[in-house]
């Protein structure tokens, strides 16, 4: 498999995974298809570490939500043997529940953020998996949700 090929397939790992957070059923066929068995997800304000619950974590964290819809830009990938690293830039927007919006709370309906994405991804026997997700948030705009 030539660089360029290696380079479209780590690229094609990470556009899966944003897309399917919007709109997709997150279970352990999800994290097998996309992740490593050691695998590092660093968002700002959590992180998780392991295949083992990382579809929880996801679940978990997208169900503060009623809806999302993360856009990335396409990613530089960099490919040295059996190990890449890459970087794109993402926009995220969240919608708020109902609950935490006028009239019944006080947020405003959407929460977007503007994001750094770093990882690796390394080629394993099932094919190329990412490694490490690592998001540094450069701009929000909007509130959180509430700590639950």
């Amino acid at each position: 498999m030539s660089a360029s090929e290696s380079s479209a397939q780590v690229a094609g790992l990470l556009h899966r995974y944003l897309v399917s957070l919007d709109d997709e059923r997150l279970d352990d066929a999800w994290t097998a298809g996309l992740f490593t068995e050691d695998a590092v997800v660093a968002f700002p304000v959590s992180r998780h570490e392991g295949a083992d619950g990382m579809a929880e974590y996801h679940r978990s964290a997208l169900s503060a939500f009623a809806a999302t819809q993360h856009l990335g830009s396409p990613a530089v990938v960099d490919v040295d043997g059996d190990r890449a690293v890459f970087r794109a830039n993402l926009i995220s927007t969240h919608v708020h529940h109902p609950r935490h919006t006028p009239p019944e709370g006080d947020l405003p309906p959407l929460f977007a953020t503007g994001t750094f994405v770093n990882g690796e991804a390394r080629r394993t026997a099932r094919g190329w998996r990412l490694s490490l997700l690592a998001f540094r948030l450069l701009w929000a705009d909007g509130s959180p949700p509430p700590a639950r």
